[in-house]
């Protein structure tokens, strides 16, 4: 019995040992028991500036964290610091350490050096790693996924100095870097950068891990003999202003030079302020970037008790600082929020580690915490307001709204001459200023405040200069056969001249610096080289420039940068004509042409009709059958061009309409008696080619200079077959193939070559002329390796010289020569069209319309007074009513007058007085005559 009870009560412990294991891991996961305290470590450099406010920063985070009560929920943060003194191999045994007791998360490292090394272990033992130092943008959330950068990414950095350089215009950059993590990572992403925007990074200057003076010393001597100015500083805080201080010894920080330095010296300066003097005199005109974060409260009661907190030690507090403490009070909200979702703090040990052979390391301690996944979660997942502002992530494991202040160190302190964020861009008003409107990067939405320069300038420096290394510039020249006056090279004495060169040396002479440069023939002199070879000698490095006769070709700017045009040229026929005599039948019609043919002889009926309108009730002349009204209205109308009209105008505005029209055709006829006189008499040069279109039809010859880019465009562009051309190199192959012919040896039908050497050959050969149109369009440059600088102040040059005349007397000094004055010359007489006469016939028009206006609104008058009440007792219909003023219309203005005068005796009054002999005697003479008038109409209409 007493054996049986035991075993009862065994096996009742024992099922209350499973349902209690069964409960803690399964029925009461979401219910957490909050632990007293919770470990972290904190992995610094203390002896850095960095480090020194970190620690400051991370003690007074912890202890707001502690004191707060509705965080944490009564659970304490223990943070404990180690030294790991920006070495990776200190950093990997710190560590280490965090994990033997068991360490729920590391705030830190600080450099990225030590971050890439420990983030392995922080993947392994699931410990999430929050850096508010480390800024390497390769430290990415694939590869190290418990990496947690609580500060800004370099990326942001790096592309708010891209957008630097492209805002002042600068195309190279160096680049000096400490050689790591750090410095290599984030001058690669600063290369990338500038690529999208045209510009590179032409040297890259890096430096070992705390360098001595000597090695700064020889970095920076190889960077003053390269040709950019523009230095981008990425280093550390500990030596950074060493580096300055040897550039200011070295002559670097004058005029000429620019320096931008990425947040090192911001910290720099904010941590060690006020700076001494000497110091400040290496920094003179430097731009810097410093972390953007907002004034918020936070921030300003975390300020002011900086001096407190610090122990009246002179350490500022810098944008690290702020990261710092943000970052203990993101892990405590984080903590906050996995404790709130079951999240317990417990720890396994690791398969791979308990298989290793045992040994002294006693690997076995390490374990992973099993809550680092869920802890991470929260990590990302919390949205705070901290003293840098909003503290949010995005999808990228990036905190939100990146930004950036831009300072220049000038005189005893420094000066913000703008912002730099990535929803605007650069601005001179803080960011959150554009946070409510859409995201905008447009160059014309740019804009900073003013710079004092290095060298105390105000004036933006050009970004470059030539090597001061002794190296002349190698300039290529074509040592032509033909047409030297464009470029010549003299053996005897060693002589480049030509109208190229004149160009070349004179916009030289207008840059604000000297250039070295030394020129170089191409060719024997007796073939013409192909401007595509030389311009190809750029590419390969063999010569740094080309000056000569070189057309600005689309594979040729593939191949290097070019100038603006310093003359216009592009591909033309010539070809033999001759001198005709024009001896069309047809040609007294060609001084007009079709339109103004048509509109004059429209416009002679027109006038015609509207004199005969006006012209009809009071002028016999035009009054008749209509068969003779017609006969009429056709012969004044064309009589009027020889001024031989026999029918006279009575009317005001017939007359006025008239002596409009005989001005407008005095113009026209002193018009085409001048173009039909010159049409006829002048010479004319006639050929059967019309152009590039009567060549592309026929199998002849064509003929193009040898050397040239002619080849190339008719064979691929419009597929000619190679074998009609000729090539031809001296001018006189040019004439004796013209005049050859087709279908003769050696001959061409035509010549195509580039404008600017078909004037200068057709200035003294009137035998061929250019036929048709040109059909390129080209002009010449002096071309330069891609992106060079001095391509774009050549540029400018260039239209200095157009603009003040020197351009065009350069030409007239090489290639003007006495026109050809032969009696074949052409003179080419265009059809007079119809716009040049527009304005008369507006004129002409208009005069017409408003002449009929008046005269129908004068008809509508009297037909309204005379008839209104008439038609209006006998109820017309409106057919009767336009019948009738028809007929009123074609009345003669004597009869209407009859009719209102005979109205007029009867409404009066016979009681007058008036004697009755005298009115008999009136009527019987007004009968009279107006049966004498009748008796003249019959006979007139007979």
């Amino acid at each position: 019995m007493s054996g049986q009870f035991t075993m009862n009560i065994a096996w009742f412990l024992l099922l209350m040992v499973f349902f209690n294991g069964f409960a803690s891991h399964g029925a009461t996961t979401n219910i957490s028991t909050r632990p007293q305290f919770v470990n972290v470590g904190a992995m610094l450099a203390l002896n850095s500036i960095v480090g020194k406010v970190a620690k400051v920063a991370i003690q007074a985070a912890v202890e707001d964290v502690n004191s707060d009560p509705s965080v944490l929920s009564g659970t304490k943060m223990i943070v404990t610091t180690q030294n790991s003194n920006y070495s990776g191999f200190l950093g990997i045994i710190e560590a280490l350490r965090f994990m033997e007791k068991d360490t729920v998360a590391i705030i830190g490292p600080q450099n990225a050096v030590t971050a890439h090394a420990v983030s392995h272990i922080a993947n392994e033992l699931h410990t999430p790693l929050l850096s508010f130092a480390v800024t390497d943008p390769t430290l990415s959330s694939l590869q190290f996924p418990y990496f947690v950068r609580t500060t800004q990414n370099d990326l942001f950095q790096m592309a708010a100095v891209a957008d630097m350089v492209e805002y002042y215009g600068w195309r190279e950059v160096i680049a000096i870097y400490v050689d790591d993590d750090l410095g290599r990572n984030g001058i690669a992403a600063l290369g990338d950068l500038l690529a999208e925007k045209r510009s590179k990074i032409s040297y890259k200057a890096p430096l070992v891990l705390d360098p001595t003076r000597n090695n700064i010393t020889d970095v920076l001597i190889k960077v003053s003999l390269t040709e950019s100015r523009i230095i981008v500083l990425h280093v550390y805080p500990g030596w950074g202003p060493e580096v300055l201080s040897v550039a200011n010894y070295l002559g670097m920080m004058g005029t000429g030079f620019v320096w931008i330095a990425t947040h090192w010296l911001s910290s720099y300066i904010d941590s060690t302020m006020p700076l001494p003097m000497s110091t400040l005199d290496n920094m003179q005109g430097v731009l810097t970037l410093r972390m953007y974060t907002p004034d918020t409260e936070q921030k300003r009661k975390f300020v002011s008790r900086w001096s407190n907190l610090t122990g009246g030690n002179q350490i500022g507090l810098n944008a690290f600082g702020l990261y710092a403490y943000d970052s203990v009070w993101l892990l405590a909200h984080a903590l906050d929020a996995f404790f709130d979702q079951g999240g317990n703090i417990s720890f396994s040990n690791d398969s791979r580690l308990t298989q290793m052979p045992r040994g002294d390391l006693n690997l076995e301690y390490l374990s992973i915490f099993d809550g680092g996944s869920l802890l991470l979660r929260n990590i990302f997942g919390v949205n705070m307001t901290g003293t840098t502002g909003s503290f949010k992530y995005t999808p990228d494991r990036d905190l939100i709204r990146p930004a950036y202040e831009i300072i220049n160190v000038i005189g005893t302190g420094v000066r913000r001459i703008g912002y730099w964020s990535n929803h605007s861009g650069l601005s001179v008003k803080p960011p959150e200023t554009f946070y409510t409107s859409p995201p905008n990067h447009s160059s014309s939405n740019q804009s900073l405040y003013s710079v004092i320069w290095p060298g105390e300038t105000a004036q933006q420096p050009r970004g470059w200069v030539f090597p001061n290394n002794g190296r002349h510039l190698k300039i290529a020249v074509p040592n032509r056969a033909s047409f030297r006056e464009f470029a010549s090279y003299t053996r005897s004495n060693d002589m480049f001249t030509g109208y190229c060169i004149d160009v070349f040396t004179a916009a030289l002479n207008l840059l604000p610096y000297a250039v070295p440069f030394k020129f170089f023939p191409v060719g024997d002199g007796k073939r013409n080289p192909r401007s595509t070879d030389l311009v190809h000698t750029i590419q390969t490095g063999e010569y740094d420039a080309v000056v000569g006769d070189i057309a600005i070709t689309t594979n040729r700017t593939r191949m290097a940068d070019f100038t603006q045009p310093y003359i216009e040229s592009g591909l033309v026929v010539v070809a033999p004509v001759k001198t005709t005599l024009n001896s069309n039948p047809w040609a007294f019609l060609r001084p007009f042409n079709k339109m103004m043919w048509a509109v004059t002889a429209a416009f002679f009926l027109i006038v015609g009709t509207v004199v005969w309108i006006l012209e009809h009730r009071l002028n016999d002349e035009f009054r008749g059958p209509p068969r003779r009204q017609l006969v009429t209205i056709l012969w004044f109308s064309f009589s009027t061009w020889f001024f031989a009209h026999r029918e006279n105008t009575v009317s005001t505005l017939g007359r006025l309409v008239l002596i409009i029209w005989l001005f407008v055709v005095l113009i026209i006829n002193s018009s085409y008696t001048a173009s039909l006189t010159s049409i006829l008499t002048v010479q004319k040069l006639s050929s059967s080619i019309k152009g590039i279109e009567t060549l592309l039809e026929s199998k002849d010859p064509i003929g193009y200079q040898q050397g040239s880019f002619a080849k190339y465009y008719l064979v691929e562009e419009l597929h000619i077959d190679s074998s009609r051309l000729v090539p031809l190199v001296m001018p006189e192959d040019y004439v004796r193939a013209l005049k050859a012919g087709p279908h003769k040896e050696g001959g061409v039908a035509a010549v195509i070559d580039e404008r600017a050497y078909m004037e200068l050959f057709l200035s003294s050969r009137c035998d061929f002329s250019i036929v048709g149109q040109e059909f390129t369009k080209t002009g010449w440059g002096f071309a330069f390796p891609r992106d060079s600088p001095l391509s774009v102040d050549l540029s400018t040059a260039l239209l200095k010289l157009s603009d003040n005349g020197d351009l065009q007397r350069i030409h007239d000094k090489w290639l003007l020569r006495s026109p050809c004055t032969s009696p074949g010359a052409k003179l080419e007489v265009d059809r007079l069209e119809l716009r040049s006469f527009s304005a008369l016939f507006i004129i002409c028009g208009g005069a017409c319309l408003v002449a009929l206006i008046i005269y129908f609104s004068m008809m509508c008058h009297q037909f309204t007074k005379r008839y209104t009440d008439s038609l209006s007792s006998s109820g017309s219909s409106t057919s009767r009513r336009l019948q009738t003023f028809l007929t009123f219309v074609d009345e003669k203005e004597e009869v209407q007058s009859r009719s209102k005068r005979r109205s007029m005796e009867k409404m009066s009054n016979r009681s007058a007085g008036e004697d009755d002999s005298s009115n008999s005697s009136k009527r019987r003479h007004i009968d009279q005559y107006s049966c004498a008038s009748r008796s003249f109409e019959d006979s007139n209409n007979a």
